[in-house]
């Protein structure tokens, strides 16, 4: 049903913009679109911009859940981790993270790690929130029978806790990953020169549509691939469940 909405608007938004109800200087037409990916990928240019941003994204992101997940258990799972942890996720959690971006230019240079830092501070704040809240509404009961049972720490966490916990884990993944995308386009727009942001950046400041668009349509490509893996992940971890 989402696929029929979906071709319908853009029937929709090629007819308007054929028959002039909708302005060209508003919204270019679908099928030239089509064509700008069509010479993106003929001239290699597609995947010039598109390789340099899936491996920032994915480094970043792996980066920043990584941690993210590691420190959320510890505070979920430790009172003297949560006493000294939370006031100060709770202090950066709220910062909007592309307004770092300049001072992580000054701590990491204008190169790739800044971009590597900031998508991977982007993508850590909110994992360890998701991770903790996660952890901590794990059944107690049965962390205290795995000790019973005269299970190690490291079996508790991996048998009972993260399994408990992975739902909300996942969840947490979702909304992280798509800060990450934005941050990205963030990060790109300022001393990169090959990357999905810095394209639509040069797109935008030459008043090109058909390009800007095709770069907004494969940022949101991109989002749906990332919902889709998880949404993969999901069903694999917690089959479980069914």
């Amino acid at each position: 049903m989402g696929a029929v909405v979906f071709v319908l608007l853009l029937l929709l938004a090629e007819w308007g913009t054929r028959t002039g109800f909708i302005s060209p200087l508003t919204l270019p037409r679908p099928s030239d679109v089509l064509l700008t990916f069509q010479e993106l990928y003929v001239s290699g240019a597609l995947f010039k911009h598109l390789i340099p941003s899936l491996t920032r994204l994915l480094v970043g992101a792996a980066i920043g859940a990584t941690v993210g997940i590691s420190v959320g258990v510890l505070i979920g799972l430790f009172s003297y981790v949560r006493a000294g942890l939370v006031p100060l996720v709770a202090a950066i959690f709220p910062i909007p993270k592309i307004a770092l971006l300049p001072l992580f230019v000054i701590w990491f240079g204008i190169d790739e790690a800044s971009k590597y830092a900031l998508i991977a501070f982007g993508t850590f704040t909110p994992t360890v929130v998701a991770t903790f809240a996660a952890v901590d509404n794990v059944d107690r009961t049965l962390i205290r029978m795995g000790q019973s049972f005269g299970l190690s720490w490291f079996s508790i966490v991996r048998k009972i806790v993260l399994p408990g916990a992975m739902p909300g884990i996942l969840s947490g993944l979702r909304i992280s990953l798509a800060i990450a995308i934005i941050l990205l386009v963030a990060a790109e727009m300022l001393g990169a020169q090959y990357g999905v942001g810095a394209y639509i950046l040069e797109a935008g400041s030459l008043y090109d549509l058909e390009r800007l668009f095709a770069g907004v349509v494969i940022l949101s490509v991109l989002g749906v691939l990332v919902s889709t893996v998880i949404g993969w992940v999901e069903r694999r971890v917690l089959d479980w469940r069914v």
